[in-house]
């Protein structure tokens, strides 16, 4: 990448819309529009003639879809992507499909009122964050099924019953979440609580029903006071800017600090899960930029419990699992699929039932 620009594709069928984010892109000078595509075929074919370090990505597209250029871009010529989704219910559901397919973060398109105000620069803002961004590659589809695990000390092979799983993901999380929730037999039962890192509240509204969609594993957002015991083969996430936290077996939601600019915070979980089950409790790290979640997972594993940090090959951004593994925090390093056949063995529950539906 040239260090003095960032050179963009715009992907976006709308003229108005295309012409609304050239212009703020070429604002800054620190960035540069290569190119500009009005439909999916064309979108992927100037990704692998320009090669741009950053495409914004429209998913409403003629010819092909921004889903289907998305995945075509990312298995042929991987290059961080931007999407640029307006807020409409059944568009969020195919922007929550681009980033499962390899897209690194999403943004609202502008409205064309007073709330498009700042919008130019937290677009400049995302680009250039995501033109530093390494793509390592396309999630494999194929879950690897040897365990790499840490070569210093291990917890006990015996464990206790695991009461509670805590799963925290950021850049390339929907995807990892989503395969990791498929791959759990049926009969798994310990509650799943989640962290994932969205960047826009405007999207999060949706992911939960997103989520739920992709298995048979109820999925909501956490309201605070529920029983942990109570939430048997559930997936429970913190809401948009709260942390959640585990006290005395019951859910919390905290508007305290952020932690590594984030709130909610992997870390957070992690550490109040630690305080109130210890080795009952099993922690996951998934792909994402940053630390959040590393020391989080250190205490987890400190204290017995399980610790998984997904593979190098399979993340999107291998920045989260790439800080818990050189604080040794990882007992495990697996792709999502892998993460959850370790799990439901842990636990025995491979035998218990049929794996979730898979999406044909």
């Amino acid at each position: 990448m040239n260090t003095a620009t960032v050179r963009v594709l715009i992907v976006e069928d709308s003229l108005t819309v295309r012409r609304r984010l050239h212009e703020a892109l070429s604002a800054d000078a620190a960035i540069t529009v290569v190119g500009e595509a009005a439909d999916g075929i064309e979108a992927v074919e100037l990704c692998r003639r320009l090669r741009p370090d950053v495409v914004t990505m429209d998913v409403v597209l003629p010819g092909i879809s921004g889903l289907a250029a998305t995945e075509r871009i990312m298995s042929e010529t991987p290059t961080p992507i931007l999407v640029v989704s307006a807020g409409e219910r059944s568009e969020v559901f195919t922007t929550y499909d681009a980033l499962a397919a390899g897209a690194m973060e999403v943004m609202d398109k502008p409205h064309g009122d007073a709330s498009d105000q700042g919008w130019g620069e937290r677009l400049c803002a995302a680009v250039r964050l995501l033109a530093r961004v390494p793509v390592v590659t396309r999630r494999r589809r194929s879950p690897d099924r040897t365990p790499q695990q840490s070569p210093l000390t291990s917890p006990p092979a015996r464990r206790r019953s695991i009461d509670v799983v805590a799963v925290g993901a950021s850049t390339g999380g929907p995807g990892a979440v989503a395969e990791l929730l498929r791959a759990l037999p049926a009969g798994f039962g310990p509650p799943i609580l989640l962290v994932q890192h969205i960047a826009n509240d405007q999207f999060v509204v949706a992911f939960s029903d997103w989520l739920a969609g992709r298995g048979s594993r109820p999925v909501s957002y956490a309201q605070g006071g529920e029983a942990v015991s109570r939430l048997a083969g559930q997936v429970v996430m913190a809401p948009p800017d709260r942390h959640l936290v585990v006290r005395g077996g019951l859910l919390r939601l905290t508007a305290e600090p952020p932690r590594h600019y984030c709130r909610p915070s992997v870390d957070v979980l992690f550490e109040s899960v630690t305080a109130d089950y210890g080795d009952r409790a099993a922690g996951c790290l998934l792909t994402g930029m940053g630390r959040d979640g590393a020391g989080g997972l250190l205490a987890l594993r400190r204290a017995g419990a399980p610790t998984f940090a997904q593979s190098e090959e399979t993340c999107v951004v291998y920045g989260m699992p790439r800080a818990a593994v050189e604080l040794d925090a990882a007992e495990h390093r697996l792709s999502p699929a892998g993460i959850s056949e370790r799990l439901a063995a842990l636990t025995g529950a491979e035998a218990t039932g049929k794996p979730w539906r898979r999406e044909s």
